[in-house]
């Protein structure tokens, strides 16, 4: 992840403003020779990390080392372009400010970030990238004589499916989010020690239909429709990961066996699964009319993606960038089932192809929401 990336949007240098946001990147000696390629060195820059961050290995902050498993843990893919049909605004591996980061010592949680920060990155989000028009309000929109989000579900009742349901996805990645920091809230910070857990009021504030004036309950359905989305896309990839060619390649043979096998079973589980959504309606109109269209969408998502390098916590910024690269990732899937569909049994397939980053994303994305519906129960 290149978390350095400037924001494209509005001048931002609120980036080691906040407390404990900073990140502590993998030493290069740490990185696997499999997965840094061998062209690519570490610059002086990136090792010599400017000091003003080095402090704040706490809270928000990144632990950028690998665990032990991963660093004997050889994955070598090889890097494809494509660009053309991606969702995402990926970032260039390649580039000296790529580092590597390791999702199990990051956990998603709650990490101080939030008020005029964390509001703009989501206003810019539904406001500019969501096909809403600037004279329709936002439910809960504040001091805007807010009419119970009548005018909005007005009009977006009366948009097209894509356009409904692409803010949809926006607000169920929002509510997924939203539930993993008030499950993992900072409940007690002393010098002893940290201690995270559910916050139930704080969950109550975004999702009680009370205090949401029925907002809530809205957004929870939008997080079902999201993982039915995202479900829908793993079934469907099932012939890309099925090939005998996909290999799996960590430098244990044994291992890149079973590996394979537990990613075949949650794609065939993905599969059986019969109540997915039906993307089939999506771009069903007039060809011209509806290519458009899917054009107008994949660019809205992909500024929703560079949004993401505005993010000011560094932690929230990885988990972000992570959840809407997922969910592209989905979303190109889901627009190249013919494409899919003939991949060849061996050989490369140059019609459809995942770059590795896209493939963690996909999986890591998934788990996100996964774990949402879980904590949702836990939160009943």
């Amino acid at each position: 992840v290149n978390l350095k990336k400037p924001c494209p949007f509005w001048n931002d240098n609120s980036h080691c403003g906040i407390r404990d946001c900073a990140v502590k990147p993998c030493p290069s000696d740490e990185v696997p020779d499999g997965i840094r390629s061998g062209s690519y060195k570490y610059s002086e820059e990136a090792n010599n990390l400017a000091e003003e961050c080095e402090e704040a290995k706490r809270l928000g902050a990144v632990d950028g080392s690998l665990s032990k498993e991963t660093q004997q843990a050889v994955l070598q893919w090889t890097r494809h372009d494509d660009s053309s049909d991606s969702f995402c605004e990926a970032d260039d591996i390649y580039s000296p400010d790529a580092e590597y980061v390791d999702l199990l010592l990051n956990p998603e949680r709650y990490t101080g970030y939030k008020g005029p920060d964390a509001w703009k990155i989501w206003n810019s989000i539904y406001e500019e990238n969501c096909f809403k028009p600037q004279n329709v309000k936002r439910p809960l929109a504040s001091g805007r004589g807010d009419d119970g989000g009548h005018t909005f579900y007005k009009w977006l009742k009366g948009v097209c499916v894509e356009k409904r349901a692409f803010y949809k996805l926006i607000s169920g990645l929002h509510a997924s989010i939203n539930i993993h920091l008030s499950a993992r809230y900072l409940l007690q910070d002393t010098w002893s020690e940290k201690k995270w857990g559910p916050n139930v009021t704080e969950f109550q504030q975004r999702f009680d239909e009370v205090i949401t004036r029925g907002e809530g309950p809205r957004r929870l359905k939008n997080l079902y429709f999201l993982y039915l989305i995202e479900l829908r896309a793993l079934s469907k990839v099932l012939p890309f990961f099925e090939r005998p060619g996909f290999q799996l390649y960590t430098g244990n043979k044994n291992h890149d066996a079973e590996m394979k096998n537990l990613l075949l079973e949650i794609l065939r589980l993905a599969k059986s699964f019969p109540l997915h959504f039906d993307e089939n309606s999506f771009f069903a109109g007039n060809k011209k009319e509806a290519a458009k269209l899917k054009e107008e969408f994949r660019l809205h998502f992909k500024n929703i993606s560079k949004i993401m390098d505005c993010v000011g916590c560094f932690k929230c910024r990885l988990w972000g960038k992570l959840q809407t690269q997922g969910l592209g990732t989905a979303l190109k899937i889901l627009f190249s089932e013919n494409l899919i569909e003939k991949i060849p049994e061996s050989g490369p397939s140059y019609g459809f192809q995942l770059t590795r980053q896209e493939i963690v994303a996909l999986f890591n994305a998934f788990g996100r929401i996964s774990t949402s519906v879980r904590e949702l129960e836990n939160f009943r």
